[in-house]
């Protein structure tokens, strides 16, 4: 699952109410519900840009045929889905069975942790990360952007950057990100953070952002997501779990092991600088400990 923010609310019945309009549609949204008909099942692990793609369509014409069916847009017609198709276990853990005890438990979650920090690795563009790198220290400021799970990311990259001397500043809020996004210039430097590169928050900061100026490193699940039309540098994780769970931890793993990355990458090429504002912070933060 994304771990972004998910619209609010809930409907049911998504591919009734498909059927149950089909013969009204015109010949673009009748294409993109009969996709979505016919592989629901992988229509919840896919991106609003990829189902667009393979019904032969635009991203608004599938945005359209959502509201169409009563959802606010794709992320919620997707967990509709996943709901009328998956065992409940699922949305706790895709590898999870009800009776599963918990040394099964253990060993499931930290198999599933271990492969996406695995499999992030190899997808990790390291030429994506040299220009994040290089674009991040000639920043005057770096904006970072997270909504809902991904805003703890987004802090905790913002924590990071300023332990080592870097101007920085997260924001969390939807409204502050499109204000802070539209006031950037050619000097700053915008990290978003979103898994599903889907979430409408995160996209309108993002868009808002490289508008104005700044250049934009986005750290987003491998595949095509609106995101990446208003990115400049791509870093991916690779997280293979489904896109229909709200709180999953696995994409979170693989975005903090790129956060640390960065990070290292960051204090490396500014040695000295970093290590002695490291020094300086940590006497500060001495003083918060008895």
């Amino acid at each position: 699952m994304s771990t972004d923010r998910v619209e609010v609310g809930q409907i049911s019945g998504v591919l009734d109410r498909i059927a149950a309009i089909r013969r009204e549609l015109p010949p673009t949204a009748g294409r993109i519900a009969d996709f979505i008909a016919a592989n629901a099942s992988d229509v919840v692990h896919m991106s609003v840009t990829e189902v667009a793609e393979r019904a032969g369509s635009s991203e608004g014409s599938v945005i359209g045929l959502c509201q169409q069916l009563g959802a606010r847009g794709f992320q919620q017609i997707k967990i509709a889905i996943a709901r009328d198709l998956v065992q409940p276990v699922q949305f706790i853990h895709e590898d999870l069975e009800p009776d599963d005890g918990i040394a099964t438990v253990v060993e499931k979650i930290f198999r599933s942790d271990l492969q996406a920090l695995h499999d992030t690795q190899k997808a990790l563009d390291i030429g994506a990360l040299t220009r994040a790198v290089a674009t991040i220290r000639k920043a005057s400021r770096v904006e970072l952007f997270g909504i809902g799970s991904a805003a703890t990311i987004a802090e905790d990259a913002n924590y990071r950057l300023l332990r080592i001397g870097i101007n920085s500043r997260a924001t969390t809020d939807s409204h502050i990100q499109a204000i802070t996004a539209s006031l950037c210039t050619p000097e700053v430097a915008v990290i978003t953070i979103s898994h599903s590169g889907s979430t409408i928050e995160t996209l309108t900061a993002t868009r808002l952002a490289k508008e104005a100026g700044a250049t934009t490193v986005v750290v987003t699940n491998f595949g095509r997501s609106p995101l990446l039309a208003h990115a400049d540098i791509v870093l991916n994780t690779l997280a293979r779990e489904t896109q229909f769970r709200t709180e999953a931890m696995t994409s979170r793993i693989a975005q903090l092991a790129i956060i640390d990355t960065l990070i290292a990458a960051l204090a490396l090429a500014d040695y000295d600088r970093a290590v002695a504002t490291i020094g300086r912070t940590f006497d500060v933060l001495s003083t918060k400990r008895v």
